[in-house]
């Protein structure tokens, strides 16, 4: 009897430890994301800082005939400008997908990495247990039809790979020649569907 107690108090403390382990590296995650982003909006903080600089040494009269000029311009015309490729080199933008199972355990299901807005790879974590088949009906209908081939009818140079766990689980998916980050967009919340369908 006291044998029997022992194992379910290691078992309970063996669960517990697993839960805050994965709360421990999902925050340390989030952590790291955070981190980047608040660095990145530190180097557009300061470019901004150093055009108000620039910016104060003109007359105020210069900058009321510019900022009138500014305002006449209407919001598409602003964003049009054309951005070079090199512009977007080195880039890359991650997004972790989760399942919360149950109250107390959040679930790592797959991380998608966009590089230089171009190619997006997405991994599947224990692709096993996953089960995603290229040739399953949720992955055809959910992504395939929902996203891909969306994206393709704008985009006839889309291309896609995958890499395999166990001959027939779908481990890596790296899609390349997007046009947009609302492919990106899209690429997602289908794998994020497909995904909430597979569990």
């Amino acid at each position: 009897m006291e044998s029997n107690n022992k194992e379910n108090e290691t078992e309970k403390l063996t669960r517990i430890l697993s839960i805050i382990q994965n709360l421990y590296y999902k925050r340390k995650d989030q952590l790291d994301d955070l981190k980047l982003e608040i660095s990145e909006i530190q180097s557009v903080l300061n470019n901004i800082n150093s055009l108000v600089s620039n910016k104060s040494f003109s007359s105020a009269d210069e900058l009321y005939s510019k900022l009138h000029a500014q305002e006449n311009i209407s919001l598409d015309e602003y964003f049009n400008e054309e951005i070079s490729e090199e512009t977007f080199k080195g880039t890359n933008i991650k997004r972790k997908i989760f399942s919360n199972q149950d109250q107390e355990e959040e679930n790592l299901l797959c991380v998608l990495n966009l590089y230089d807005f171009k190619k997006v790879e997405i991994k599947f974590i224990d692709p096993e247990i996953r089960g995603i088949q290229e040739t399953s009906g949720n992955f055809i209908n959910i992504f395939l039809k929902g996203a891909l081939i969306k994206i393709k009818e704008n985009n006839p140079n889309l291309s896609i790979s995958y890499r395999f766990k166990n001959i027939d689980k779908i481990e890596y998916i790296t899609i390349s020649n997007l046009s947009s980050i609302e492919d990106y967009d899209l690429i997602t919340a289908k794998i994020r569907e497909l995904l909430a369908c597979e569990n």
